[in-house]
């Protein structure tokens, strides 16, 4: 998968969890950190990403890709 797919993949989570404002809250992170994910393409943080995944149904192994 390339960043570019990875980045609209995690776009697509961060849609279904609420957007980027809601789910920064829900985290308690800040709404940048939410933007990094997409910038990185992956989310790097197990606990976020798992937790983006029983929001987003989207499983963690796309939203963690191996590098």
């Amino acid at each position: 998968m390339t960043q570019e797919e990875s980045s609209e993949l995690i776009r697509l989570a961060i849609r279904r969890s609420g957007g980027p404002t809601v789910l920064s809250n829900l985290l308690g992170i800040s709404n940048g950190a939410v933007h990094s994910w997409i910038r990185k393409g992956r989310i790097a943080n197990i606990l976020y990403a798992q937790k983006v995944l029983e929001l987003s149904n989207i499983p963690v192994e796309q939203l963690r890709p191996c590098e």
